[in-house]
């Protein structure tokens, strides 16, 4: 299928081919008729992916800071390969799109094939939405109306937090295509609508509706004239739908208020407010978000948890439902801000002239071509047979593109596959990295017998599913951390790999890297117990991330800091025998990212892990203590080491974490039959220690493990 991008590297606009979308759990999945081209977003979106590297950055002071802080404990050449991976990222256009359900997945009642919806989705031939973010199109609605839904819920957001009662005065600031629906939608509540722009035309279409619209030039004073329409008093209420760095427009909205009057901000404009402005007259200031409550709510939108209408009564989709509803009954004049209707394949008639474009809005019609079979897209022509170690990676996210890919092509390392959920990713990582299919469907690379080996690089909670799935399917699995988050995942696995005879293996890197391996040989083989202080100073993630989700992400001690059980096991050449946890705080929750845990292993030795959130940037990221017979290491952040009582004083280079030599040691092992990269017995042992601390938590008691 087709789907428009932005290359951020490049600064073109794409017409990209890529594998149809699978539909998920709580999901839709739609065969696009129309999608709407918002002109303001979507021009400030090209424009920023036509900019220099230098204006890119001047836009995005905060992500500067980011970088610097980066440099500083990652260096230089990590940083700017960070910085080059994310501008390599590809990004999705358009948010209104309109069609029919094709497909309806699990746990979602309120949609069938056939449905005409409209939803958020991209300019794509096919898109997976959450039921939350798609709704009905009403009988006689066409499809070209129904597309203007998600952004008519933008304006009826604004709208609706600036609360008009019935005879107010409303002046909408920017009569673009949200300022004209908002001032559609003011006139249906009874409002008395003043509206600005510096458009002719656009104040001429508003006019037709009977907005008393005001064209703006050098000679006109807009607060003068609001005042002089409402009489002295000011308006009730001003709706900012304008897109300009200038201050002007708030300073204004606030002289042309009267006293206790509300200003809503919907569009972007600069921000620099005088307190003297808003202070004499007691004005209220509030920034609308998007389509309504829920917006950026996980449970909500991805989840598809629903507010209870008697406590929210106008979330974003009952807003879209209420914008299709005000389209049907005649309420909201569409057909009159479509400035032309376009074919998919003369996208770039809109994009190549985008800053110059005098029109409202323009909507795209889609070719129903795009069929449910349409999951592999094939980039390079490759040939496989007879090739020994031919891989499969399923998950094309951050780490998979940033780490796993860069590594595998420096060893060579043939690819046939690459699966993402949305296809888009995998596609450009595969035109990246010369892999030969991109696939929405991870079955194709269990079902290819030419595949032996499968890299499983999904969100945590598919991976113990889809290791299971891999070994019965007779292949080799590389799976990134953690292997599982919950006992009944683990006991499964164990299942699996007993049955077959693929081998299997978990990302954990760190005892790979030539700092550890050089400290275990510094250490000797030998029973005698040594004491290890792990420390990695984690960051802060929002609560809400993925990460933190304990059916999702099995929260970040089970999801990180089991690399650090790994790394202590590895140096104590033990196994740990029992766990205690306690975690930062006096209510903290399971899911906790700030915990001390402490190791006992079999052969007496003793490890503690410090995984903390609340530190600073600038220090470094993990640091590895090792205390043995009056001997000390010191770790710093897979930077440099420094021994104390040894023959050795350390080392120093490149940070280094073990990525390539556990990758190197996977492939050839992949290709010869070899063993384990890392025992079996040992991968369990940390996925049930990690999983005890959190039991530990929550009992308050040492945990052992059997």
């Amino acid at each position: 299928m087709k789907q428009i991008i932005q290359d951020l590297k490049a600064g073109a606009t794409i017409l990209e081919e890529v594998p149809v979308p699978q539909v998920r759990s709580g999901h839709i999945l739609v065969r696009t008729h129309r999608s709407l081209v918002s002109l303001g977003t979507e021009r400030m979106l090209v424009n920023f992916g036509k900019a220099s590297y230098i204006n890119k950055a001047r836009q995005q002071p905060e992500k500067v800071k980011q970088v610097l802080q980066k440099v500083k404990s990652d260096g230089l050449k990590p940083t700017v390969e960070a910085v080059m991976r994310k501008l390599d990222d590809p990004l999705p256009l358009g948010y209104c799109n309109a069609g029919e359900v094709i497909a309806v997945g699990k746990g979602v009642t309120e949609f069938k094939v056939g449905d005409r919806v409209i939803s958020n989705g991209h300019h794509a031939e096919v898109v997976c939405v959450p039921k939350n973010l798609a709704a009905k199109i009403p009988e006689g609605v066409s499809y070209e109306e129904a597309s203007f839904t998600v952004i008519g819920a933008i304006a009826l957001q604004g709208v609706r937090l600036i609360n008009p009662t019935f005879g107010e005065t409303v002046v909408v600031t920017g009569l673009g295509l949200i300022g004209l629906i908002a001032a559609q939608l003011l006139m249906a509540n009874g409002c008395e609508v003043i509206g600005l722009d510096f458009d002719p035309n656009k104040v001429e279409l508003a006019k037709q509706w009977g907005v008393h619209a005001i064209a703006v030039t050098e000679a006109t004073n807009p607060v003068a004239t609001v005042g002089e329409l409402t009489g002295g008093a000011g308006a009730d209420a001003v709706l900012i739908t304008a897109s300009t760095k200038s201050n002007e427009v708030i300073s204004q909205a606030a002289q042309m208020s009267r006293k206790r009057g509300r200003i809503v901000l919907v569009g972007v404009i600069g921000l620099d407010i005088q307190r003297s402005d808003f202070f004499e007259k007691e004005l209220s200031f509030q920034v609308s978000c998007s389509y309504g409550p829920g917006r950026y709510d996980e449970e909500y939108e991805t989840k598809g948890n629903d507010y209870p209408m008697p406590y929210v009564r106008w979330t974003e989709k009952r807003n879209f439902e209420a914008v299709l509803n005000a389209i049907a009954r005649g309420r909201l004049h569409i057909k009159d801000l479509i400035s032309e209707e376009l074919e998919l394949a003369e996208y770039d008639k809109i994009y190549n002239n985008i800053d110059t474009a005098k029109g409202i809005a323009y909507v795209l019609k889609y070719p129903a071509t795009a069929t449910l079979e349409q999951t592999n897209v094939a980039i390079v022509n490759k040939k496989f047979e007879g090739k020994k170690g031919v891989i499969g990676v399923i998950g094309a996210g951050n780490f998979t593109k940033a780490v796993i890919l860069p590594t595998l092509k420096k060893l060579n390392a043939d690819i046939k596959y690459i699966a993402s959920a949305r296809g888009l990713s995998g596609t450009t990582t595969a035109k990246k990295y010369g892999i030969a299919n991109s696939t929405t469907n991870y079955q194709d690379i269990l079902a290819d017998g030419e595949v032996d080996a499968v890299l499983i690089t999904t969100r945590h909670n598919q991976h113990a599913s889809q290791v299971v799935e891999a070994l019965h399917a007779g292949k080799h699995v590389f799976v990134e951390k953690p292997l599982a988050i919950t006992r009944t995942e683990l006991a499964d696995i164990k299942e699996a790999y007993e049955q077959n005879n693929g081998m299997l293996t978990v990302g954990f890197n760190r005892r790979f890297s030539p700092f550890i391996q050089d400290a275990k040989k510094q250490l000797g083989v030998g029973s005698t117990p040594i004491n290890v202080i792990a420390t990695m100073n984690a960051g802060f993630i929002p609560a809400d991330h993925w990460v933190q989700d304990m059916e999702t992400g099995g929260g970040r001690i089970i999801g990180e800091a089991c690399h650090l059980i790994d790394l202590i096991t590895f140096l104590t050449g033990s196994l740990v025998e029992s766990v205690v946890a306690n975690a930062f705080g006096t209510n903290f929750e399971e899911n906790t990212d700030n915990a001390s845990i402490l190791l006992r292993y079999r052969n007496g030795s003793q490890g503690v892990i410090h995984y903390f959130s609340n530190g600073s940037k600038a220090y470094s990221k993990e640091r590895v203590e090792v205390y043995s017979q009056n001997r000390t290491m010191v770790i710093d952040n897979f930077r440099q080491s420094k021994y104390y009582g040894f023959k050795s004083s350390g080392m120093k280079k490149t940070q280094d974490k073990g990525h390539h030599e556990q990758f190197k040691r996977f492939v050839e092992s992949v290709k010869s039959g070899g063993e384990q990269t890392i025992p079996f017995e040992e991968i369990v042992n940390t996925t049930e220690a990690s999983i005890a601390a959190i039991e530990s938590l929550t009992a308050g008691t040492w945990i052992r493990i059997q």
